[in-house]
């Protein structure tokens, strides 16, 4: 396995809109999930898309537990509207953090690295996750999702002068 460089904000392949995996179980795809979990783990990070490591493929990684799962040719569907605000970072845009409108509850489907299709519901902090990495599978970034960016800010700030509650 190894460690992946983590592309940032400003490089094209975070625009763009990700491929579809033609073929799921193949060696290279299984290879390139287990370097992306530990790029992420490495990183500290909760989660991580392909083109987060400049492979442009319908793709992402999070944390599900202790375990890592991965999530081919997904689809994601908000079953709240998305109203709950929360502080979200991006491997790809380092020190930053800002308040992001998610929804609350998703329904997802797709492919695991076995081949098989696969289906169920996320809630809370795995659903903000999936959102997040599914907007890098369509060349969005958060803060391009953000209503107010007076919610924005350098981590280390944010730490030291926290904002006043935020709502919804």
């Amino acid at each position: 396995m190894s460690i992946l460089k983590i592309s940032r904000l400003g490089h094209p392949i975070l625009l763009r809109q990700a491929e579809t995996i033609t073929d799921p179980g193949a060696p290279e795809i299984r290879r390139l999930v287990h370097d992306m979990a530990e790029t992420m783990l490495d990183a500290s990070g909760l989660g991580l898309a392909a083109p987060q490591v400049y492979q442009p493929l319908r793709l992402f990684v999070w944390r599900q537990g202790e375990a890592v799962a991965a999530l081919l040719n997904p689809e994601i569907v908000p079953l709240d509207p998305p109203e709950t605000l929360g502080w979200e970072g991006c491997l790809s845009i380092p020190g930053l953090r800002g308040a992001v409108k998610r929804s609350l509850r998703v329904g997802f489907r797709g492919w695991d690295l076995e081949g098989r299709e696969v289906e169920g519901e996320a809630e809370g902090l795995v659903a903000r996750v999936m959102q997040h990495e599914y907007d890098h599978l369509q060349g969005v970034l958060y803060p391009m999702r953000m209503h107010d960016l007076s919610l924005l800010g350098f981590t280390e700030e944010l730490t030291r002068h926290p904002p006043a509650e935020t709502q919804p």
